[in-house]
Parts: C-alpha cells; sequence; structure tokens
C-alpha cells in the first residue's frame, strides 16, 4: 500500500499534465503554429502580413477608408485631410491598458494606505471585499457601468433632477478605463496593504530619530520598501486590461476594439488564420509580461522579512480628527469609492425595475418569462442559460479542484524540477479565453484524429474543460500559500508511523487547508458561472448558452432598442445567482473551520 500511495503525487501530475496538454497546449499549440505555418508546412507569411500591417502595428498612412469602417480608438489625427499617424490595433491596446493601470493606481493605492495605516470599524470587512471583483462576471459590470453612465443611466438621471446633463460617456475611452479601474483597483489595494502592513517600523523610527521629516522617512524608508508590490500589482493589471475582452466588447465594440476584440470580430468572420495570428502575437507579448511580473513577485517576496509593522491609528479620534486634511481627503475618497463601485451594481438592479421615466416596474422581467415560453427561432431562453452555468459551474469544479490540488503540491515541494513543473501546470493564467476558444474550436470541436480514430469535443463538453483551465489556477492561489504554512513535523510523524505521501496530503494536510480548500472551490465556481471569453466562441446555438452569453445577446439585440431593461434583468439575475452560489459555497467551507 506504501509503494502505491508514494505513487499516486507522480500519478496526479502525469493525469493533469496530460488533462492540460488535452484541452490547453495542444489547442493553444495548434494556434501558435497557425502563425508560422501555412497548409503544414513552415511560413512566416502569417506574421509578416499581420505586423506588415499599419492597421495593427501603426505607421504614418494616409486615411483612406471612412472613420466607421476602422477602429476609431487607435486613430490619433494630426490634421484634418492630413496624413494621420495610427498607434495601431496593438499600440491602442497597450495605451488603453496603460491609462487603465494608471487610473487603477491611482484609485488603489489611497485605499491601500487607508486599510494599512488606519484602524476604523469595519476595516476588516472592507479589506475582504476587496476580492469581491474577481467572482463577479465582466460582462455583467459592463451591462451595470452602462446602466449607471449610459445616456439613460442613473447618473444621468440625478444630474437632470437638478437641471444638468445629460452626460455622455458610453463608447468612450474614459468608460472603459472607469471599469477596468473596477476590476483592478482592488488588487494594487490588497497587494500594496500587504506590503504596507509589512514595512519595518525600527526602519522607520531611526530615520525620524536622527532628524528625517516624515515625508522624508515615506521617500527613504517606507516607499523603496513598497515599490516591489507596486510594480507587482501595476504588471498583472497591465496583463488583465491588455487582455481584456467583455468589458471593451459591451463599452466600446468595434469603435475601440482591442486586440481580444478584434481577434473575436475574426473568429466570427472566420478569418481563422488572421485570427490565429493575432492570438500568438498576443500570447507572446502576455507571456513576456507575466514573466516580468514573476520577478517582481520574486523581488516582493525577498524584500519581505521578519519585523515590526507600522501601527494603525484611529480613523477617527473625536471631532478634531475631523479638521485633519489627511482624514478629510480619505474621507472623499471613501465617497468616491462608494460611488464607483457600489454605483454600477446598485444602478443594475434599479435599473432592472425602472422604466426611463422613473416608474417602478416588472416588465423586463416579464420579458425574460416570454422569452422562456417563446418558441420563435433564435430566441435566447433565460432559464435554460441559467441551468446551463450551474451544470458547468459543477462540471468545471470536479476537474478544477483535484488539478488545483495537484499544482499545489508540486508548488510546496522544493527542487528545480518543482518549479519547472509548476510553470507548466500553471501557464493558464498567461492565455487569453479568447485564445483557448479559438484553439478548441480549430482542434477539438471541429475534431482531431488521434491514431486513426477522429476525436471531438461537443459544445457543453469543450466549454467544461475550458472553464476548469481558467479556474484550476484559482484553487492553487488559494491552496499553495495554505499548504506551505503546514507544520512539516507532522507529515514525518506520520511518515514515521507507516502512512504514505497520499494519506499524509488526504488526512492530515488537506483537513488542515480545508478553508482554503473551499475558498478556491468558491472562486473555481463563480469564475466559471462568469466565464464569458471562452464560452462565447464554443457555446452550440442556443442549447449551450450560458447566462453571459445570453446577457451578452440580450445587449445586443438590436429589436430591443436602446432600452438597457432586459439586459439589466438578466443582469440581476446573474448577480444573484453568482453571489447565492459563491456564499453558499463560503458557508460550507466555514464549517470546516468551527
Amino acid at each position: 500500500m506504501r509503494v502505491r500511495g508514494d505513487w499516486a503525487l507522480p500519478v496526479g501530475v502525469a493525469a493533469t499534465l496530460l488533462t492540460l496538454v488535452a484541452v490547453f497546449y495542444y489547442p493553444v499549440g495548434s494556434v501558435l503554429a497557425s502563425a508560422v505555418s501555412v497548409g503544414g508546412r513552415l511560413t512566416l507569411s502569417p506574421l509578416v502580413a499581420v505586423l506588415g500591417d499599419p492597421f495593427y502595428t501603426g505607421a504614418f498612412h494616409s486615411l483612406v477608408t471612412e472613420p466607421t469602417t476602422v477602429p476609431r480608438g487607435f486613430v490619433r489625427w494630426v490634421g484634418s485631410g492630413t496624413p494621420s499617424v495610427r498607434l495601431g490595433l496593438f499600440g491602442f491596446t497597450a495605451y488603453q491598458a496603460l491609462l487603465s493601470t494608471l487610473a487603477s493606481v491611482a484609485v488603489g493605492l489611497p485605499g491601500a494606505y487607508l486599510l494599512a495605516r488606519f484602524e476604523f470599524p469595519g476595516r476588516r470587512f472592507v479589506r475582504s471585499v476587496t476580492i469581491l471583483p474577481f467572482v463577479l462576471p465582466s460582462i455583467m459590470v459592463a451591462v451595470g457601468f452602462l446602466a449607471m453612465f449610459g445616456r439613460t443611466g442613473l447618473l444621468n438621471d440625478l444630474l437632470g433632477v437638478v437641471g444638468l446633463g445629460p452626460l455622455e460617456l458610453t463608447f468612450t475611452l474614459e468608460l472603459i478605463v472607469l471599469a477596468h479601474a473596477f476590476y483592478n483597483a482592488p488588487l494594487v489595494t490588497r497587494l500594496v496593504t500587504a506590503a504596507w502592513e509589512s514595512v519595518d517600523a525600527d526602519r522607520v523610527e531611526t530615520a525620524r530619530t536622527l532628524g528625517a521629516t516624515p515625508r522624508r522617512a515615506f521617500r527613504d524608508v517606507t516607499l523603496p520598501q513598497l515599490l516591489p508590490a507596486l510594480l507587482t500589482a501595476s504588471v498583472l493589471t497591465f496583463v488583465f486590461t491588455f487582455m481584456s475582452f467583455p468589458l471593451v466588447l459591451a463599452l466600446g465594440g468595434l469603435q475601440l476594439a482591442t486586440v481580444e476584440v478584434w481577434l473575436y470580430a475574426r473568429v466570427r468572420d472566420l478569418a481563422l488564420t488572421e485570427a490565429a495570428t493575432l492570438g500568438a502575437l498576443e500570447t507572446a507579448l502576455s507571456l513576456g509580461l507575466v514573466y516580468v511580473y514573476l520577478r517582481f513577485e520574486a523581488m516582493q517576496i525577498r524584500s519581505r522579512g521578519e519585523s515590526r509593522g507600522l501601527a494603525r491609528t484611529p480613523l477617527l479620534d473625536g471631532w478634531r480628527s475631523l479638521l485633519d486634511p489627511r482624514r478629510l481627503g480619505l474621507l472623499a475618497y471613501g465617497a468616491v469609492v462608494l460611488v464607483l463601485f457600489v454605483g454600477p451594481l446598485a444602478s443594475l438592479v434599479i435599473e432592472s425595475v425602472t422604466t426611463p421615466s422613473g416608474r417602478l416596474t416588472l416588465d423586463y422581467y416579464a420579458f425574460l418569462l416570454s422569452q422562456q415560453s417563446s418558441a420563435a427561432a433564435g430566441t435566447t431562453r433565460p432559464l435554460p442559460a441559467i441551468v446551463n452555468s450551474l451544470l458547468f459551474g459543477a462540471g468545471a469544479l470536479l476537474l478544477a479542484l483535484p488539478m488545483g490540488v495537484v499544482v499545489s503540491v508540486v508548488a510546496t515541494r522544493d527542487g528545480r524540477g518543482s518549479r519547472l513543473a509548476e510553470a507548466l501546470l500553471t501557464a493558464p493564467l498567461a492565455v487569453s479565453g479568447i485564445v483557448l476558444g479559438l484553439g478548441m474550436l480549430r482542434t477539438l470541436v471541429f475534431g482531431t484524429t488521434v491514431f486513426g480514430h477522429r476525436i471531438t469535443l461537443t459544445g457543453p463538453v469543450a466549454i467544461v474543460a475550458a472553464h476548469a483551465v481558467a479556474g484550476y489556477p484559482f484553487v492553487s492561489r488559494n491552496v499553495t500559500p495554505a499548504l506551505s504554512g503546514v507544520d512539516d513535523r507532522l507529515g514525518e510523524a506520520a511518515r514515521a508511523l507507516g502512512a504514505d505521501r497520499t494519506a499524509v496530503l488526504t488526512d492530515i494536510e488537506l483537513p488542515l487547508v480545508a478553508p482554503a480548500l473551499v475558498a478556491g472551490a468558491a472562486f473555481a465556481f463563480a469564475i466559471s458561472v462568469g466565464e464569458f471569453d471562452s464560452t462565447v466562441l464554443l457555446a452550440e446555438g442556443l442549447d449551450s448558452a450560458t447566462m453571459p452569453v445570453a446577457l451578452e445577446r440580450y445587449i445586443g439585440n438590436r429589436s430591443l432598442g436602446p432600452n438597457l431593461g432586459p439586459a439589466t434583468a438578466m443582469g440581476t439575475v446573474l448577480l444573484a445567482v453568482t453571489t447565492v452560489s459563491f456564499v453558499i459555497i463560503d458557508r460550507v467551507g466555514g464549517r470546516w473551520e468551527r
């Protein structure tokens, strides 16, 4: 039994690798190969065609088409009727990612300062909810931003009451940047808060004793200790916003197309070779950015040490504290953050039960029920979409949970081989869902031949596999730190008593890290329920549509006119299902903690 148990981990690693080879490396590899081969022959012509096209790379170029026929976001005019300087599709994608990163840092840094340096009622709750944007479906958040900042949205309704407006933000770069800040500012806050709390207080006090002013002590002592975390958060934010898809698709469309959105458009037009080349170039860029991120993350880990952290001071210490400019600024910041983060979700719910004239109504939910009973061709019914999302989420969880545990076990083992294996097993973090979906379409869905047998995956199976690939890294990101903190002596004592490695893992280590395991499961399930990127390509017709796909179709349904009501109703249902699912799994995990 012991020999068999000791073989369980290598078998688990091999099974995980084989699964990834089948549903990740092979499909993504086919996309990368398409950039350097045509008809089975090696060639650079696809790459040359894309890299030599000013549409993609930017160049001094006379605009010979109407502005509405090309994405206007990356067109920068020098002057009317003169040659234009175009950033190109890749240049504009990087440009909006840079703006989004700067906005995320600008919104997230004050939050890190507030959480790290001040004590106030609800601080732990505020810190814990900074993780929530990562489990909210991005297509739903996009509808929330349209419901709040759109021409008929809640913001313009409020401005109209005081005789102002309307404010036109729909299909603008500013709205996309704002939505990206909604998602990524909490990431900046979490990473920088952790670094700020670990700043060596002794070094700061020594600097002050030697005559340094508070500003000088911050610049020379505190800031260098925060810089690795800030760089890590910035690079990771840039990666996420560079590969952003649903937010840009819903808030910018083809008018503000990024690489991901244009790649999706080329797939829809069946220009698969061009789409594959774009996907290969984007993946190469994202892999390079992820490498930079890992270097900064390693720098951040090395900079940490056992030290006495800075003490927090009360945020409100009597009425005189309200006169402190810092505290007044933080209170104003809190109001802005409340509007940015609560406003879109509240607007989503409010707009789903009100008419454009402000009258309460349930007509939009009645519309969803009518869609459910409609027999018209092309109708997206909400109930099957809800059921599909839950079933796909459960199936993805069954795959993602053991895969994530295997990656965590590998990550906590010492040795160069384990580092290489961990890198291979976490590669999906650097590949967008659109590229994965395109690869699965080209191979598994359209069919591939293995040892003379034709193998195809139906839409639902392919979707579950894609969701599992997207979800298991979040399981490992939760479980790995917890496993690293388990006392090695417990396992050594069990091994001395005859337990094999598998028994130590299942009977001792996993029960000790059960809360982290359940947290990872909650993330994997919620991510599956809200996943849109690969699903929109892999969903076959109407039978395998999920809630995010149905929501996107309601947004794009021209027969509904400019009214977002049905989309906000579907978005509210998606918000409710995601929240309830996340809370249920979290509550189940709470039992382990007791």
